[in-house]
């Protein structure tokens, strides 16, 4: 009987581990199985399968036209139909938390803009991470803001601005298009770079601003340079500088504010490509190297420069970065200067 204990104890730890061993084996064929799967779609990236391409704002605007002017490049070099769904509302969280949630296989993208990194210092509770939840394929334009004055004002320089704003009891007033919006921004970061005393006045859009400032009702502003180029080439305003480490081609006698004695200061609205978290690196490389032969041929080139902004050649890696700087840089500027969204 102690016998047949003993054999029937060794049988029990036999199957025991051979039961183990062929679980290991089952999750190591399992795993390599998925891999192998993963690589062969990435491989074979893109099949019939349209792709679509998510804007988290309304059509017509700046994002909006990027993205179509991609999905035209993207459709025509991968042999594919890309479609471009606008999912706007909520400042761009509705389309971007879609996008967040889909599946990673390159058939679901997401073209946003700077509220990507600033809305998460504003609202801390977005229904997703902007750092973990996204792929970051590509920064497809950047937009500078432009410092502008009335063109009567007696300021001709950043400088000069910084030393008038400090003159000014109770701080000089700079106009904007809205409460936490890239233009605001910048002139929240030029206060704790410069040290100006400044004082935000909030507008409902760019429009309203510019005729404020052309009709000297405020005394500076903070822009989009498409709002207000054509007031500075027909000398209605005056721009001071633009917030961008890069002169800008459409308005090359503009200098920088980094170059106006101001070297850490850099701010612009963006347009980047991203996909939900992820995504092979094959394919993220794919768009990204489409991404950046698109920015590179000459009618993109122009239109870019028509509309007042310049490409950006980063890799993934780069544009992760990039990302991460970002907002970094807007959470301490909203913490710093206690902006509070409305």
């Amino acid at each position: 009987m102690n016998g047949r204990q003993i054999f029937g104890d060794k049988m029990l730890i036999n199957y025991k581990l051979s039961h183990r061993m062929f679980s290991v084996t089952s999750i190591f064929i399992a795993a390599s199985v998925l891999c192998l799967s993963n690589s062969a779609s990435a491989a074979d990236w893109p099949q019939e399968q349209p792709i679509n391409i998510i804007v988290p704002f309304a059509p017509g605007g700046f994002t909006d036209l990027i993205a179509r002017r991609l999905a035209l490049d993207l459709g025509k070099t991968l042999n594919t139909s890309v479609i471009v769904q606008n999912k706007a509302g909520a400042s761009g969280q509705i389309g971007s938390a879609v996008v967040a949630k889909e599946k990673p296989d390159g058939y679901t993208l997401l073209v946003t803009a700077t509220q990507h990194v600033i809305y998460p210092a504003l609202q801390p509770n977005l229904p997703y991470d902007p750092k973990k939840d996204f792929s970051n394929i590509a920064i497809l334009a950047l937009a500078p803001n432009v410092l502008l004055v009335p063109a009567n004002s007696p300021v001709n320089n950043v400088k000069d601005f910084v030393d008038y704003a400090n003159k000014q009891q109770g701080g000089l007033a700079f106009g904007s298009s809205g409460v936490g919006g890239s233009a605001h921004l910048s002139g929240e970061q030029f206060k704790l770079v410069t040290g100006a005393n400044l004082r935000h006045i909030p507008y409902k859009g760019a429009a309203p601003a510019v005729a404020d400032l052309i009709g000297a009702q405020i005394p500076s502003a903070f822009l989009d340079a498409t709002s207000a180029s054509a007031f500075i080439q027909n000398g209605k305003a005056k721009a001071l500088a633009v917030t961008s480490k890069q002169q800008l081609p459409s308005l090359p006698s503009i200098p920088t504010i980094a170059e106006s004695g101001y070297p850490s200061y850099e701010s612009q609205a963006w347009v980047g490509l991203f996909g939900p978290p992820g995504m092979p690196a094959e394919i993220v490389t794919k768009l990204n190297d489409i991404a950046q032969q698109s920015n590179a041929q000459k009618e993109n080139i122009k239109w870019l420069s028509d509309n007042n902004s310049i490409s950006l050649k980063l890799s993934p890696k780069q544009v992760t970065e990039f990302i991460n700087s970002e907002l970094d840089k807007w959470q301490q500027v909203v913490n710093d200067a206690q902006v509070i969204a409305q």
